[in-house]
């Protein structure tokens, strides 16, 4: 059992990392684009699997299409999305210039990651009632001591506190990138 609350912790953590991966932060990362999606010959797929993002300076992502019919897509894709960056299309490739985070939007976005850690912190919780309710329903129908229900449940307690503490230090760490100027 401590194997599985394990897992699903660890799964919690990585789509905090995952979700935290798509929030901007002053430098150019090719994650800000994975939820980008383009239209391609009527269905929209990933940013990804129509061009090759690259990263050839800190504020600077260039997305270089299979196909050139797709430069208009793509340009499109990025500015209906909600990350608030302008893409500029030269004919070859799509280049999109990272602007200056201004304090306010800053502030907006720590409060974003504060957000998304909260969620993540929520999920783990729910792990660990649904976690304590089956050790409580183990005692109750298998006849487990009261001794080794709440030796169970406190090494539940204890497994939520490190991955709680583990969401607050990646929350920390995301935070410190943001307000980096």
């Amino acid at each position: 059992m401590a194997d599985q609350l394990q897992a699903r912790m660890e799964k919690s953590i990585q789509a905090l990392r995952s979700e935290l991966a798509t929030i901007r932060t002053g430098r150019a990362n090719a994650a800000l684009l994975d939820h980008v999606r383009v239209e391609y010959y009527g269905s929209m797929v990933p940013l990804n699997q129509v061009g090759n993002i690259s990263v050839p300076e800190p504020r600077m992502l260039v997305i270089a299409p299979w196909e050139k019919s797709l430069l208009g897509a793509i340009e499109k894709a990025i500015q209906s999305s909600d990350l608030g960056i302008n893409p500029s299309n030269d004919g070859e490739v799509v280049r999109i210039v990272m602007p200056e985070l201004t304090e306010e939007r800053r502030k907006e976005l720590v409060k974003q990651v504060r957000a998304v850690g909260e969620k993540a912190k929520i999920s783990i919780r729910n792990i660990r009632r649904d976690a304590n309710d089956a050790v409580r329903k183990q005692a109750r129908d298998e006849g487990l001591s009261e001794d080794e229900s709440k030796r169970l449940q406190e090494a539940i307690q204890k497994t939520t506190d490190k991955f709680i503490a583990e969401v607050d230090s990646i929350v920390e760490h995301k935070e410190k990138d943001i307000l980096t100027v």
